[in-house]
């Protein structure tokens, strides 16, 4: 094998079971059509039935030879939870990847939240993927990967947005502390902070003149992230190339963070 093909080789994910969770649509679609690319067996969750098998047929048209199957079950569900990494550990006999994706939003003053609003958010953002790492990590060998998806609003803030920054910020907490917990295991666990992405959770604003001239400003490459300009970060962090990789919070946002 030439030195290219040998480095190349390094992303290939063939024969890894991976579950990504919320990837029906936007970055979870992304990351997985992504994963699937690199040769990976993938769970695609959600709770819409309908829109995973949207999802499903989408990853296929791209990727023909892909195995896709899709897990619809709720995140917050602890049972859910449990018996969605059974299935796949039954089928697969291990989980090598687990995306934790799913992120929930409430924008809205700080004073404006009632206790429970901020508990059911952190319960999706922040208690769900502590479950599902340390459930999938039970089941992964030497090698295995856990990638948390968590966002700029995790390291700076802005008003009307403390309980998404908060649960952000303390993705980017867990994942160090889960690199720390399963390094001696050969288990790396890293996050990415994904700027704006022009998704369609985000299409109302993606569609204002003057939210892209803010970008245009704000950003170093001036523009919105398109979804799938996520996958090659996703597909690195999963892979053998990143081997050495632990404990790290990548940011994918086109140079937002950097840009002043």
């Amino acid at each position: 094998m030439s030195g290219a093909a040998h480095r190349l080789a390094g992303f290939d994910l063939s024969g890894k079971a991976a579950l990504i969770t919320g990837a029906s649509r936007g970055l979870g679609l992304a990351a997985a059509q992504g994963l699937a690319e690199a040769g990976a067996s993938v769970w695609i969750n959600g709770r819409d039935r309908a829109a995973l098998a949207a999802a499903r047929a989408r990853i296929l048209a791209a990727c023909p030879s892909a195995q896709v199957e899709p897990l619809p079950f709720d995140i917050t569900d602890e049972a859910a939870r449990a018996d969605a990494l059974e299935r796949i550990a039954a089928t697969a006999g291990r989980i090598d990847i687990l995306v934790n994706n799913v992120g929930a939003r409430d924008r809205r003053p700080i004073e404006a939240f009632a206790l429970d609003a901020v508990r059911g958010l952190l319960e999706s953002n922040l208690v769900a993927p502590f479950d599902l790492a340390r459930g999938a990590a039970r089941r992964m060998p030497e090698g295995g990967r856990i990638l948390n998806i968590a966002s700029i609003a995790g390291p700076i803030a802005r008003p009307g947005d403390a309980a998404y920054t908060m649960s952000k910020g303390g993705l980017d907490a867990l994942t160090r502390a889960l690199a720390a917990e399963y390094g001696p295991r050969g288990i790396a666990v890293n996050a990415l902070a994904p700027g704006y992405f022009a998704t369609e959770a985000n299409a109302p604003m993606a569609a204002l003149p003057e939210h892209a001239a803010w970008l245009a400003q704000r950003t170093s490459f001036g523009r919105w992230g398109a979804p799938g300009e996520i996958a090659g970060a996703v597909v690195f962090l999963c892979s053998p190339a990143a081997s050495y990789v632990t404990g790290q919070t990548l940011a994918v946002d086109g140079g937002y963070l950097a840009h002043w």
